[in-house]
């Protein structure tokens, strides 16, 4: 049975389970009943931080235009336009065994595309969480369900991997941002060009 999160609580990872190289972290959302004319299109991503809480080049910068980072020890495996469907809407794979020592962190994002231009953001979406998944038996670690606390914000930064000695833990965050890629990509260190 998975550990389920509450937002700000941390537990380990590879401590309580020897041998976890391999993870998936699946990223979902459904969204409310919406009238406004467009699809909602929601975008995961994961951003490799080092001790600076900041990326140390754009290629940290794991989204779907950008499926490989870090020496391919994180993986997004594609964009989901719709969200539609159960299970996983975006998943990002990590081979934790191959993270650069210098990534100390990797924060997982969702943000709505076009947020402002559609008129949309996270007060409209439901059942947002995230969770991880042992790739070799399929067999759900943690989960953090972000709940309904959002309502203008067009960004989330759902929850962070990140390095205790030779261990990893993860951090369910739920920080939402206003300006949608923009404040998150500013937040990590990336300048818009």
């Amino acid at each position: 049975m998975p550990i389920s999160l509450s937002k700000g609580q941390k537990v380990d990872l590879t401590k309580t389970n020897p041998g976890l190289s391999k993870i998936i972290v699946g990223l979902g959302w459904d969204v409310k009943k919406y009238d406004g004319g467009h699809d909602f299109d929601l975008d995961a991503a994961a951003f490799l931080l080092g001790a600076d809480g900041k990326v140390t080049n754009e290629k940290d910068f794991v989204f779907y235009n950008n499926t490989h980072g870090a020496a391919d020890s994180v993986i997004h495996t594609g964009d989901n336009l719709t969200g539609a469907g159960e299970g996983d809407d975006e998943q990002v794979k990590i081979d934790l065994s191959k993270v650069p020592a210098n990534v100390e962190k990797i924060d997982f994002t969702i943000t709505i595309h076009q947020a402002a231009e559609r008129n949309q953001n996270f007060g409209q979406v439901s059942n947002a969480f995230v969770r991880i998944v042992n790739e070799a038996t399929g067999e759900e670690l943690i989960r953090y369900d972000l709940g309904e606390d959002y309502s203008i914000e067009t960004a989330v930064v759902v929850g962070e991997l990140y390095r205790n000695g030779p261990e990893w833990k993860f951090n369910a965050i739920g920080s939402g941002f206003q300006d949608g890629l923009a404040a998150l990509c500013a937040n990590f260190g990336i300048v818009a060009g």
